[in-house]
Parts: C-alpha cells; structure tokens; sequence
C-alpha cells in the first residue's frame, strides 16, 4: 500500500514498519487461499490506518511550523512515491492480460486499467459490485481499489487539514475535536452503506475515510497522550491491538457484514499498535515488529501488495477461469511474489522515489510526468482494445442446430462458429422482464404488478422467485400466449421464495423479506391457480446466520403453506451451476470445450436440492426437475447442438430456455382450461 516510509524530521518507526509486515502478509495469503486466515482482508484496513497516521504526521508538522502546506510538493512526493511501482505493474499487467487471460475478459480488463491508470478503479469496481447482471470474475486490476482510495484521500486531505487548522487557529486540541466529528460521520456513512449496497461501502472513499481518520487521530494528538501512561499499560494496550487484528483475520471471512460495524476490530486494534508504540516499552509488540524477516517484509510492503494479485489472477485463469488455483500452488505463487516485489522495490519505487531521478527537485516536473504516464498507460489501453476485439471467439466448424435437448444430452466438443448466442453476447441473453422493471433490483421492495399472455383471462399463473425463477420466464410467456391465459411475475434479484432471510453481499437481506410478505399477501387475494417456485441453491453462508439445508426446507414449507388453498405450487428445481461463467473458458478452449465441462456432482448442490424436494412434496407442491435435459450422466457441458447454455456461471441463456420450452410445458403439466 502506499503509505509513507516516514514523516518530516521523524524517525522510523519500526513497529510501523513490522504493522505493514501484518498487514500485506495477511492480504496475500489470504488472496492465495490460506483458509487459517478467512478474513485476512482486513489487512487493507491496517493499511489505511497506518496510512492515515504517516500522512497526517507529516501534514500537521508542517502545519506546526509553518502554517501552510506546499501543496505542489505534497503531491509530487505522493507521485514519486505512489506512482512508479504502480504503473510499471499496471503496464506488465496489461501484457500478461493480453497473453495468458481468456480472451472473453480481455474488454473488461482494458476498461479496468483505464481506470486504474486514471485513478478511480474503486469507483469502477463498486459500480460493477452494485451490478447484480455484471460478470464475476475477478480483475488482476481488482486490488487497486484501495490505492484508489488512498489516492482519493491524498488528494482532498491536505486542503481538509490547512482549512480545520486555521479555523482552529493552530489549535491541536480544536483539530482533534474537529477531525473527531469528521470520523464519526464518516463511520456512519460505512454502516449505513454496508446495509444498503456493500460494494459503495467497501469501495468508496467517504465510507472508509474513517479509518484513514482513526490513523490521522492518533498523529493529531501526538505523543504528548502517551506521558503519563504507565509502561504496563502501553505494553498490554499495543498487545490487545495485535491480538484484535488476528482475531478479525481469523474468525472474520466471507459471510461477515464488511465493513460495517465489523470493521471497527482491526481498525480499532491497527490504532491501539500505532498509538502505543509512540513509547517503546519492555515486553510491548516493538520488539517483535521490529524483526529483521518483518522489517525486510514491511520495506517491500508496497511493492508486494502490487505485484501478488495479478500473479495469482492471471494463473488462475490462465486455464479459461474455471476452477480455482489449488491452496498449494496459490501459496507457492504467493511466495514467488516475495522476491518479485524485491526486485520491483530495489529497482523501480526506491530509486524513482528520489527527487533527482527523472524530475530533479521541481514538483511540476513530477506532477506533469505523473500525468503523461496516466495519458500513455490510457492510449495503449485504447490501441489495444480494437485487438482484442479482433480474437476469435469461436472454431470455424458449424454445428447441427438441436430442436429440442434431449434426456442426458451429448455436448458439443467445440465452439461452433454459429453459437447463439455468441460468447460476447451471452451476458445481455436476458429475459424482457430485466429492462421493463418487472424483476426488481435488490433495493426494491414494492409488489410489481407486470401480466403477459391474455391478461383478461380468469386463469392465472404466478411466478415466484429470485433470478433462477426470472430465467423460466421466455417459457411461461409462450405458454401463457400460447393458452391464451394471464401470466403474473414476482421476482426479485437474489431473493428466494423459501421463507429465510438470506445475506445479500454479506448483509442481512431485509428488502428481500418486505417484498416477499408484500407478495405473499397480494397472492392471498389474487388467488392464482398456479404458483411456479423457483430460486438459486443457497450456500450456508448466503443464510443469515449460517443455516442448513433443513433450515432452508423449513422455510419452504412455510412460503408454501402460505399460499391460498386454491393455488396449486410448483416447485421447479435450481440448476447446475460453475465456478465462473463458462463463456469464459470458452474463449480459450474453442477446439476443446471438455475441458469447460464440470462434472455433474460438482454442478449440482444434490443434498440441497433433495431437502428442498422433500420439504416441498410434504407441504403438497409438485417439484419439477430438468436437470436430466441440461447434464448428461456423468458432466454438465456448456454447449448443446448450437446454442450456448449458460449466460454466466449459474443462469441459462434465455435462447437455451427457449429450446426448452416443450419439456418445461410437459413437465409442468398444467391443466390451463377456464
């Protein structure tokens, strides 16, 4: 990360240099898989806080002295500092991008060095976060976010400061107050977001600038705190802020709401190690920080927090991005990293940090490189662009088109070169009901009230759901016009119909619960002689709480058992589902789509699917299962005849549903007379 090595007329602070140690330690193992350490994500947080102390520090003893701030100088150490490392790793990220990844994410990657090199990739990536449609799989540029962050902050922070101090006229103690506030609203902001749209609070500056704050407290109020604490408790209180950022990065991990409240443990005990270790004490973590192995490790900090992501990024979708990197090889790539990020410190961000290289000791000469090199790195993203538009996405061999996909089909073997839809369009192969409002974002919790088919007629069918439901809809709708009857559509994005409440993006997902009452008491009215149930298999952690498969089947016979007596339910079965799209294999594998091919006990979630099963047929539902029409008996494959079957890593092409339509109308067997 690109916190400071030192303040103005400071001395090194080795602890904090052992802290950076903890922090990108804690961040790369846990990006290469070490399941000891499931929240050691939270070592971006250290990285902030110590961050925001460095720079404060600085800032507040120029302030003392001088009462300005040279802003022109500010930012072109921040350049030298920040920017070398940063760009070389961007541009040879770009190249290994270009030769290795699936050629399916290559676009997507060139709008993420864009905007890496423009300094907004957190802005960029929490707008894809809040993009319940956008594709998943992971950016080698994902991890610039925090830089984004820190950049964001370097760049408003100094003017923040020289405004507070000379309205509190060079008081530390009215600064503190006034930064205090600053920090507490800042933190409100995060929980908030963290309950409405995680990746706005995970990725944006107003949310986490908090923790920048908590560091720049500690720097505000100075060691003149420290006087009268005894050597006990400076001791205990830098250990408990140790201990407090290892339990975060053990006992947090996926399914914790972060940041939120949550984030208040590493950044709390990140503060209590800084603001202790202002005085060196017998027995406190100084001495442990202050290691050889953690000094050398906290010195490349920067360089290796750069360089371990899209090393492990690229290797893992070196293959097509289908299956995740063994816990071996993406530990021994997380070692590698070391002497890499070595070589990238001795030779890029150390000597380039130096006002003589390149730009003498003139700001503007920084500042006017910093800006060609983000104009340079941006032009060779844009030249690049036409070429990857230009890779082919398919064999040149075409292939039968299949009328109708048969009990446990045979894949093709190749990518057709008339594949409908194409690889590059199978993202937007969406149902209608995604663009006319009728499936509801996740924020939404009012009943929508959208009919197809003869909306006149007296036999409705309802249909209920998250997203796995929506995918059913091209069907339902023919089979509405086709029987001229009324067809009424009640989903909503990531909210099942089993009555539990589910996380959505690690938070409890309440909007879901509202809206799925709100529907249940219109159907209590509108009595639909049909209701289709359907919903994505939930992983334990996607349930509030962590619940089982039993737990899940005890909410579906209580959605059930809700529904009006006169309405019959049907349950259809979730379906098979990737690791990451497969379009994306695909793309790298267009004479062998074997190898983009998962084996059938993998695809489906069969215990979840049976619990579900049973618990509907005992509440009186009829389960529909298609599984047998989309794998065959051994694998699931992502291409039958000529059509693609998957838009993403768990939901069918609507051109593929189509293809379904005459198995789905008997296998719901719906008796439609009025």
């Amino acid at each position: 990360m690109t916190d400071e090595s030192s303040t103005a007329r400071s001395p090194l602070r080795t602890d904090i240099q052992g802290l950076r140690a903890v922090a990108v330690l804690l961040v790369v193992f846990y990006h290469a898989g070490l399941s000891a350490i499931p929240g050691g994500y939270i070592g971006v947080d250290v990285f902030f806080v110590i961050s925001g102390f460095l720079i404060t520090n600085h800032l507040v003893t120029g302030l003392s002295a001088t009462g300005r701030v040279n802003f022109a100088q500010f930012y072109a150490r921040r350049a030298r500092r920040i920017l070398p490392a940063s760009f070389v790793v961007l541009l040879l990220t770009l190249v290994g991008s270009l030769l290795f990844m699936p050629p399916a994410l290559l676009q997507g990657i060139l709008h993420d060095a864009i905007a890496t090199a423009l300094y907004v990739p957190n802005l960029l990536f929490a707008s894809q976060g809040t993009n319940y449609l956008a594709e998943t799989a992971a950016s080698p540029y994902q991890h610039y976010w925090s830089l984004g962050v820190e950049e964001q902050f370097y760049l408003l922070w100094p003017l923040v400061l020289l405004v507070l101090w000379r309205l509190a006229r060079g008081s530390r103690r009215r600064l503190l107050i006034v930064c205090i506030g600053i920090v507490v609203v800042s933190l409100v902001v995060e929980i908030v977001l963290t309950f409405q749209s995680q990746p706005l609070a995970f990725c944006l500056l107003p949310a986490r600038a908090w923790e920048l704050g908590v560091g720049g407290l500690i720097a505000i109020a100075g060691p003149a705190a420290m006087k009268k604490l005894h050597p006990v408790i400076v001791a205990v209180g830098g250990w408990a802020g140790i201990l407090a950022i290892l339990l975060a990065a053990v006992f947090f991990n996926a399914g914790t709401s972060f940041p939120g409240f949550a984030a208040l443990l590493p950044v709390l005990g990140t503060g209590a190690v800084i603001f202790f270790g202002q005085k060196v004490v017998r027995f406190g973590p100084n001495a442990a920080l202050s290691t050889r192995p953690m000094q050398f490790v906290g010195l490349i900090s920067y360089s290796l927090y750069l360089v371990h992501w899209p090393i492990l990024v690229i290797a893992a979708d070196a293959n097509g991005g289908m299956r995740p990197l063994p816990t071996a090889l993406g530990l021994g790539l997380a070692l590698l990293s070391i002497p890499l990020a070595w070589l990238l410190f001795r030779f890029v961000e150390n000597p380039l940090r130096r006002p003589r290289r390149l730009t003498g000791r003139r700001p503007r000469k920084t500042l006017i490189l910093a800006g060609a090199v983000s104009v340079v790195t941006v032009l060779v993203a844009v030249v690049a662009a036409p070429a990857t538009a230009l890779a082919p996405m398919s064999s040149a061999r075409v292939a039968s088109q299949q009328a109708t996909p048969q009990l446990y089909p045979q894949f093709t073997g190749y990518v057709p070169s008339n594949l409908t839809p194409s690889i590059a369009a199978a993202a937007n192969d969406v149902p209608v009901v995604y663009s006319n409002g009728c499936h509801l974002d996740d924020v939404s919790t009012a009943v929508q009230h959208c009919a197809y088919g003869d909306t006149s007629s007296p036999v409705t069918i309802a249909l209920l759901g998250d997203s796995h439901a929506a995918q059913w809809f091209p069907a339902l709708q023919a089979l509405a016009v086709k029987d001229h009857v009324r067809l009424e559509i009640y989903t909503k994005s990531s909210c099942p119909w089993v009555d539990i409440t589910v996380t959505n993006q690690s938070v409890p997902y309440t909007a879901c619960d509202t809206w799925r009452t709100a529907v249940l008491a219109h159907l209590a009215v509108s009595k639909p002689r049909y209701v289709v149930l359907a919903s994505k298999a939930m992983t334990p952690q996607q349930i509030a709480g962590g619940a089982t498969a039993e737990v899940w089947a005890a909410g579906a016979k209580k959605t059930i058992g809700e529904l009006p007596a006169a309405s019959k339910a049907i349950v259809i079965s979730d379906t098979p589902g990737f690791p990451e799209t497969p379009g994306i294999c695909l793309s790298k594998n267009l004479e062998s789509t074997a190898n983009c091919a998962l084996p059938r006990s993998q695809a489906l979630s069969a215990s979840w699917i049976a619990s579900e099963s049973t618990a509907a047929t005992e509440a009186g539902a009829r389960v529909v299962n298609l599984d047998n029409y989309i794998c065959s008996k051994n694998e699931c494959g992502p291409i039958l005849g000529s059509t693609l079957v998957y838009r993403d890593s768990n939901h069918l092409t609507m051109t593929f549903v189509k293809k379904l339509e005459p198995i789905i109308w008997a296998k719901l067997n719906l008796q439609l007379k009025p």
